[in-house]
């Protein structure tokens, strides 16, 4: 062995096989980077493969701020072929582009061939359509007002009725070529109104029809708008009753109470509205009262009602000092009292008494007895004596005394 090593033929034959083995390692690796067939003598030749990458962009090149362009396909394929080390590269990375080139075209109608950059040498490219026909005009800009269409109108609960829709921005500007602007019908934002029962917010896109109901794909700024769109539920409108707590500086007396407004709107599910027949729960405290005043107080929302309208109303108090006049043995009457019975007045026997009543000067001055009834309630009262209360009914604005807070009656069986 050493005898070999030490033999100068030998060492020069193994010097000559190591270089072309590097010679041959650095052309295998450069060619397959650079794309171009090796000169390798102990490399074979590559491999060649053939592939179609679908739906690949078309890029379209134009005067874009002044032209519009239709016919320009989305996507085409491309039958790609070539070595495989690069066909592989290639339908991976997609870094090659399918483009038409139209800046140097007039308007008008033109063939335009597709063409094909950014591809590695290696490669042929086969595109499928390889020519289209495109068309070329000038970009018109007009605005139009938006209309909201309302869907699943009929599923809206009996009662509820939209109202006159808000959209803002109230119009929309669309870019595209004349004969498309002409051919613009209706600018529309749609909304559902679908078991809405209060006013409904929301952000609506705008979708751009023919006249034949088509879409048309045009430039829309912007293309989505806020829509406001009210409800209107079912109403009634309703008298109010004002409750008095309290009781006025002494000296002094309620002229006149007036409300503004006189109704109230409620609203609510039908079968709510119909158990109302007038709202209560309004109330003016007299303690507070010592001139003529305005006041503001809130309506209350009775139960089952979804709101009121007015939320609050005025309420004008108008004093005066306090007059009284005297009713001297004012009849009393009686009601209630059950069939076959008859009653007897004890104390007073006379079944009447005084009656004392006040009010602002004005009022007074006008008050007749005629205009103020004492009465008692005698239902559901068995055979024997029986003290009861004496009620007196009578106009607005009064307050009264009596002789006495009760008589006492004698009830008995008709004989």
């Amino acid at each position: 062995m050493d005898r070999l090593m030490n033999n100068h033929w030998v060492m020069r034959i193994i010097a000559l096989f190591l270089a072309i083995m590097l010679y041959a390692s650095v052309n295998i690796e450069s060619g397959s980077q650079g794309g171009t067939q090796s000169t390798n003598p102990f490399s074979s030749s590559p491999s060649l493969d053939k592939a179609t990458v679908t739906d690949v962009p078309v890029v379209t090149y134009f005067d874009q701020e002044n032209l519009v362009v239709t016919g320009v396909p989305e996507t085409v394929n491309v039958t790609l072929e070539g070595p495989t080390v690069a066909l592989t590269k290639a339908r991976t990375v997609k870094d090659f582009e399918i483009y038409a080139d139209l800046n140097n075209l007039s308007i008008g109608t033109h063939r335009v061939q597709l063409k094909v950059k950014n591809l590695s040498e290696d490669l042929e490219a086969s595109i499928n359509p390889s020519t289209i026909t495109v068309s070329i005009e000038e970009k018109v800009t007009k605005d139009f007002p938006v209309e909201v269409d309302f869907t699943n109108e009929d599923k809206l609960e009996e009662g509820y009725t939209p109202d006159q829709p808000i959209v803002n921005p109230n119009s929309i500007r669309v870019t595209a070529s004349k004969e498309v602007i002409d051919r613009i019908e209706t600018v529309q934002a749609t909304v559902n109104l679908e078991t809405a029962k209060e006013t409904i917010n929301q952000e609506s896109r705008i979708t751009i029809y023919d006249s034949d109901g088509n879409i048309l794909p045009v430039e829309v700024e912007p293309s989505v708008v806020d829509v406001t769109v009210p409800i209107k539920s079912p109403s009634k409108t309703l008298p109010f009753k004002i409750s008095r707590e309290g009781e006025l500086e002494k000296g002094l007396s309620i002229l006149s109470i007036e409300p503004n407004p006189k109704e109230i709107t409620v609203y609510g599910p039908l079968d709510v509205l119909e158990k109302y027949e007038f709202l209560d729960g309004i109330k003016v405290d007299l303690s507070e009262i010592q001139k003529d005043t305005s006041i503001e107080v809130d309506v209350p929302v009775p139960e089952g009602i979804t709101k009121v309208s007015p939320e609050k109303i005025k309420i004008e108090i108008d004093v005066e000092e306090q007059q009284e006049k005297v009713f001297s043995s004012k009849k009393i009457q009686e009601v209630g009292l059950s069939e076959g019975k008859v009653f007897d007045y004890i104390d007073p026997d006379s079944g009447a008494m005084d009656l004392t009543v006040y009010g602002a000067t004005s009022v007074i001055n006008e008050i007749k007895s005629d205009d103020i009834e004492l009465y008692i309630n005698l239902s559901d009262l068995a055979d024997g004596e029986h003290e009861v209360e004496v009620q007196v009914n009578g106009p607005q604005n009064l307050t009264w005394s009596l002789q006495k807070e009760k008589v006492k009656v004698r009830i008995s069986s008709a004989s």
